[in-house]
């Protein structure tokens, strides 16, 4: 047996059993893969996947024990590679990060940079996504640390730490009416065409789940992932915008736009990095998640992953 044969496995796994889709994010050719994972069926004496005619079907029972063997030693494997690079490169390489577009663009920069002048041999590679696929990335090695605000807790093979905490703000232009409300109510929102971010990003559930609680239906004129795209609809009159308020930083830009605290109204959002389990990291992957929060020390982080701390302790 051989780690071809096992990357075989785990990526037909990925690709829900489409041996032609394995090939080609494998790049090689789809009776290679089929010869390989029956080669090390036969080792193994069992039967990974079940088939109809050439075709995989499901993960057999000795399949599932298998798959979990294939990825403690994929991931060890990875591990190895990365202590190689510590120790040989001297503190060289990329760091890879998987991350939304709001913490790519407002909160990530200034980490950045202060991460390339401690570690001027580092590039930093950005790989853009939903938060399901920010968690999928980390899980499969794309990136080594993830930033973002839902879905990464749900992830078991993920270790994840509470980053910051931040609220969602509303937007709208100087002379809108509701500028002149004392106090602005979800009842007031829903009667106002709203342009705000798509479901899966940013906080979003809060504010669905904050209109369902009073039973209110608002009209979500405009939905998008850039809080930039938000705030130029809301000066066109589209709408009230609710964006993050990392996206208001008071950097000169936000001074036509009225902009008000609406934690009271959707509550608190929790930022999250997120790291695979079990995986090695290297010096400049601790120093970055330190620069994101002054939470996250190396400490802290190495008792996560070794499964001696979780939330309530931090």
């Amino acid at each position: 047996m051989n780690l071809h044969q096992f990357r075989f496995v785990q990526e037909a796994v990925r690709r829900n059993l489409n041996l032609t889709e394995t090939a080609k994010a494998l790049h090689t050719s789809q009776p290679g893969v089929s010869k390989a994972i029956i080669e090390l069926e036969e080792e193994l004496g069992v039967e990974i996947f079940a088939r109809h005619g050439k075709r995989l079907k499901r993960v057999t029972e000795p399949g599932d024990h298998v798959l979990k063997s294939i990825e403690i030693i994929m991931r060890e494997v990875g591990n190895l590679r990365r202590i190689g690079e510590q120790f040989s490169a001297q503190d060289s390489g990329t760091l890879s990060i998987a991350t939304t577009h709001t913490q790519a663009r407002y909160v990530l920069p200034h980490s950045v940079a202060r991460l390339r002048e401690a570690f001027p041999k580092v590039n930093v590679s950005l790989h853009q996504g939903s938060p399901d696929q920010v968690a999928r990335m980390v899980l499969d090695e794309v990136a080594e640390i993830g930033i973002a605000t839902e879905s990464l807790s749900q992830y078991d093979d993920l270790v994840t730490l509470p980053c910051y905490e931040w609220q969602h703000m509303l937007v709208m232009p100087l002379d809108h009416p509701l500028a002149k409300n004392e106090h602005i109510t979800l009842k007031d929102l829903a009667l106002e065409p709203l342009i705000t971010y798509h479901p899966s990003f940013t906080g979003r559930t809060k504010i669905d789940q904050a209109f369902a609680a009073k039973h209110l239906h608002p009209r979500i004129a405009l939905e998008a992932i850039d809080s930039d795209v938000i705030k130029t609809y809301v000066r066109l009159g589209l709408g009230v915008g609710i964006v993050a308020e990392m996206a208001l930083k008071d950097d000169g830009t936000n001074t036509d736009l009225l902009a008000l605290p609406a934690g009271a109204l959707f509550g608190v959002n929790v930022a999250r990095v997120a790291f695979k389990r079990s995986a090695y990291l290297r010096n400049f992957v601790y120093k970055f998640a330190e620069l994101l929060s002054d939470k996250l020390t190396r400490d802290l982080i190495t008792k996560a992953m070794s499964g001696r701390i979780n939330d309530y302790e931090v």
